[in-house]
C-alpha cells in the first residue's frame, strides 16, 4: 500500500519524474525545451507554486519547488499531464510518456537540504556523464546565477496548445524564487553555497568518470541522439524512495524528521481505520490531503483547501 504523504502549505520539495523505460524523449532540443518551460510556467502560476531550480534530463525531470498553498498533488497532475501530451505530439509518440513508478517527492526540511538538492539538480547532467560542467547542459535548466532572481520568458509553443484558449497565454513567465528558508539578505550567500556544493559534486563526478575510464558525451552529441533510444547506463531498481531530506551531517534534524513522519503515518492509519469502520467523525492529522479533498474527512485543527 502506498504510504500516506503529508501535504503542508509552504513546504519545499525536490520532485523527480521519470520517462517510461528510460526513453530519451526529453532529449534537449529547442522544441522540447520550449514546451517544458512553458508548461512549467503556466502550471506553477495556476497553482501558486514557487520554482527554485529545475533541470530537464533526457530521461527525467528534476524540479525544486515550494508549495505555497498546499496543493502539490493538483499541480503535479496538471503539469505532468500537459508535459506528457505535448511530448507525445512533438515526438509523435504513442503510448505513455511517464514511468509507472510514482513521482518521487522529497520534502526539504533544512537550509542544508535545500542547498544540497538544488546543487544535485544542477549537477545531474555531469553526474550522468553528459557534460563536464552543469552550465554546458543544453536542455531546460537553471544556472546558479539565476537562483532567486532570474525570470524565464517563453513563447507559447505552436503544437498541442489552442491559441484561442485563454488558459494558454501568448507568452509565459517563470520567476525563480528564493526558497523560504533563505532570507533575502542572505541570497548571495545562498548562491555561493550552492555554487560550492555544485563544484564539489562536479569534482566527484569527474573523479568517478576517471576511475571508470569514461569520458563525457558532450552537449552536441547529447542533443543529437534519437529520442526513441533508451538509456543504457546502470540504474538500480527498487532503491529506497525517501520522503524527507535534511542534508549531510544533520543527525538531530534527521531523527526529528523521521519521528515526525512516523507519527503522521501512525495517526493517519488510526484515523483511516476508524473511517473504514464507518466513523465519519474520525479526525485525520494535519497534512492529510487526499481524504479531505475527495472524501470530506476532517483534519485536526485546520481546514485544508484542495
Amino acid at each position: 500500500m502506498t504510504q500516506p504523504r503529508e501535504i503542508t502549505p509552504g513546504a519545499t520539495y525536490l520532485i523527480t519524474r521519470r520517462v517510461l523505460r528510460r526513453h530519451l524523449l526529453f532529449r534537449p532540443d529547442p522544441a522540447i525545451t520550449q514546451f517544458l518551460v512553458y508548461a512549467l510556467a503556466v502550471s506553477t502560476r495556476r497553482y501558486g507554486i514557487e520554482v527554485h531550480a529545475f533541470c530537464a534530463m533526457s530521461t527525467h525531470l528534476h524540479i525544486v519547488v515550494t508549495d505555497v498553498n498546499g496543493v502539490l498533488p493538483r499541480f503535479l497532475q496538471f503539469f505532468h499531464r500537459i508535459a506528457a501530451l505535448g511530448t507525445k505530439v512533438l515526438r509523435q509518440w504513442e503510448g505513455p510518456v511517464w514511468d509507472h513508478q510514482a513521482t518521487s517527492v522529497v520534502r526539504l526540511l533544512t537550509r542544508a537540504a535545500v542547498v544540497e538538492k538544488i546543487a544535485y539538480v544542477l549537477a545531474n547532467p555531469v553526474a550522468a556523464g553528459l557534460v563536464r560542467h552543469a552550465c554546458e547542459w543544453p536542455g531546460a535548466k537553471v544556472d546558479v546565477g539565476e537562483l532567486g532572481r532570474g525570470v524565464l520568458r517563453v513563447a507559447r509553443p505552436t503544437v498541442y496548445l489552442d491559441p484561442e484558449n485563454p488558459r494558454w497565454p501568448e507568452e509565459a513567465t517563470l520567476p525563480l524564487a528564493l526558497p523560504p528558508v533563505i532570507q533575502q539578505d542572505s541570497a548571495e550567500g545562498f548562491r555561493r553555497a550552492v555554487a560550492a556544493e555544485l563544484e564539489r559534486q562536479e569534482e566527484q563526478a569527474h573523479a568517478e568518470a576517471q576511475r571508470q575510464g569514461l569520458g563525457f558525451l558532450g552537449a552536441d552529441r547529447a542533443s543529437e541522439v534519437s529520442p526513441y533510444e533508451r538509456a543504457t547506463s546502470f540504474e538500480a531498481v527498487g532503491d529506497r524512495n525517501p520522503t524527507v531530506a535534511v542534508g549531510r551531517e544533520q543527525g538531530d534534524a534527521w531523527r526529528m524528521a523521521r519521528a515526525a513522519v512516523r507519527a503522521f503515518r501512525s495517526s493517519y492509519r488510526a484515523a483511516l481505520d476508524r473511517w473504514r469502520a464507518g466513523i465519519r467523525s474520525a479526525e485525520f492529522p494535519v497534512g492529510t490531503w487526499w481524504m479531505h479533498t475527495f472524501h470530506g474527512a476532517s483534519v485536526s485543527g485546520v481546514v485544508l483547501t484542495g
